[in-house]
């Protein structure tokens, strides 16, 4: 099917730029973020907090500057992926400031977090202009497949090297420079994204050739297993070494999905599977931290000392209810590290259900909109590459929100745009920019072959769609 485009010529679909409609919707996500802080204000103190100027002249200018930034480099992208962002990003500012508040009316002199989340948002910012304004082109990336492995595995290693690994609430995934604690894990991730992405495009079609037959299921050959043995491997070094749970399941499901999309083979899922329930089971035997939060799953109230944070934030979201006591007027406090691991259930209890569920909802648009971005890119490497980004999202958010609600055993990872963290929210600002750009390539009207003149019939223009 072809259309006229504006200036008469013959091309094929041609998604509109939409910057209009992504302005809009900034508009509303800024007033859900500045609004949700203003009533932090006025539901602790009975007043608009004195700094609502400030901080929201701040929060404008950056997504503004990124508004702008996509119109000049980026002018196809997806527009409902930048408005998402903002006000999850948003809320979770103005959640962080309210335990901020409670900690300071109980201890004058207690620490606070909102105040650097807004610096680590600006440098995500920062960053998410940078790659819109020099990464003009995503299939550069392909490029640095192995040395974005290498460097993510070199990641991945930097919190077991001694002197400068840290050990923080039993895991070791945080590395210290200085004053500052920073986790290697968050920017791995991006970087196994790229990884996997350019070593799948180029094995994709030996790893898609069938083996064995098993109930209806074509199983992989057997010399076509050491990718995945592999990540397996180093998923379970993950956890045995840093006690984090919650990156090597990551790791892995994001691997293993990325692999079935390359070759729509079921057989990988089912080896898969079979691999992550062994590995789970041997995390369970040898791996302390596991089987405690394992035990604290299963019996919470059984196993208090160890699933007292568990406990306290269901009974948080449990007072909640179904419209929640209204921001400010909740206890989140009362929950252990309820600016970070357990800010949903902060704002279960401030927001209630309704409000969980708008946040999942959100949730759910990133990762749509992504697997959108990933069927409409014309290359293979990109359609990856934004399926992998998506599939970051999508375990993260079900780990997170499974294991506060004990659908599943807690694993340790943040909730993007919401929890406080400041490499967390730095890389995820970073995702956000690599899907704009694959969108803006995808969407892109494709360049023509040649231009149509008087005497050229319409049915034979080819346009690289």
């Amino acid at each position: 099917m072809t259309n006229v485009g504006n200036e008469g010529s013959f091309m094929g679909f041609v998604h509109r730029q939409r910057r209009g409609a992504e302005l809009f919707l900034l508009i509303l996500s800024l007033i859900v973020g500045i609004g949700a802080y203003a009533a932090v204000g006025l539901g602790t103190d009975g007043t608009v907090p004195a700094d609502i100027i400030g901080y929201g002249g701040w929060l404008v200018v950056l997504i503004i500057g990124c508004h702008i930034t996509i119109r000049f480099t980026a002018p196809y992208a997806d527009p409902v992926l930048l408005p998402v962002v903002s006000a999850l990003n948003g809320i979770g500012l103005a959640m962080i400031h309210r335990i901020d508040h409670a900690a300071v009316v109980n201890s004058p002199d207690a620490h606070t977090y909102a105040r650097a989340q807004l610096m680590w948002m600006t440098i995500g910012v920062v960053l998410f202009v940078a790659v819109l304004v020099f990464l003009r082109d995503h299939r550069r990336l392909q490029a640095f497949t192995y040395t974005s492995g290498l460097a993510a595995i070199a990641l991945l290693l930097l919190p077991l090297v001694p002197g400068i690994g840290k050990n923080i609430n039993g895991a070791r995934i945080w590395i210290g420079i200085g004053p500052m604690s920073f986790q290697p894990g968050e920017v791995a991730k991006v970087l196994l994204v790229i990884a996997f992405a350019g070593y799948l495009v180029q094995h994709r079609d030996a790893l898609a050739l069938a083996g064995r037959r098993l109930l209806f299921v074509d199983l992989p050959r057997g010399r076509d297993l050491g990718p995945i043995l592999a990540v397996w491997l180093i998923s379970l070094g993950i956890l045995v070494f840093q006690n984090d749970l919650g990156s090597s399941l990551l790791f892995f499901g994001l691997f293993l999905v990325m692999l079935y999309v390359a070759t729509e083979r079921p057989g990988w899922l089912v080896v898969g599977t079979l691999m992550f329930s062994v590995g789970a089971y041997l995390g369970y035997l040898f791996v302390g931290q596991v089987k405690v939060r394992v035990e604290g799953w299963l019996d919470p109230f059984g196993n208090v000392d160890s699933a007292s944070q568990l406990i306290q934030g269901m009974y948080g979201m449990a007072w909640g209810g179904l419209v929640g006591r209204g921001l400010g007027q909740g206890s989140p406090y009362l929950t252990p590290l309820s600016f970070s691991d357990f800010i949903l259930p902060s704002l279960g209890e401030e927001l209630g259900l309704t409000g969980v569920m708008a946040i999942v909802l959100l949730y759910g648009l990133i990762v749509e909109r992504s697997l959108r971005t990933a069927l409409v890119c014309r290359d293979g490497f990109g359609k990856l590459v934004a399926t992998g980004l998506g599939v970051v999202f999508a375990i993260q958010v079900f780990v997170v929100i499974g294991g506060v609600t004990r659908l599943i055993p807690l694993t340790g990872l943040t909730t993007p745009f919401l929890s406080y963290g400041g490499s967390s929210l730095v890389a995820n600002w970073v995702i956000i920019a690599l899907l704009l750009r694959i969108s803006d390539q995808a969407r892109r009207p494709p360049p023509e072959l040649f231009a149509p003149d008087d005497d050229t019939d319409a049915t034979q223009v080819v346009s690289l769609r």
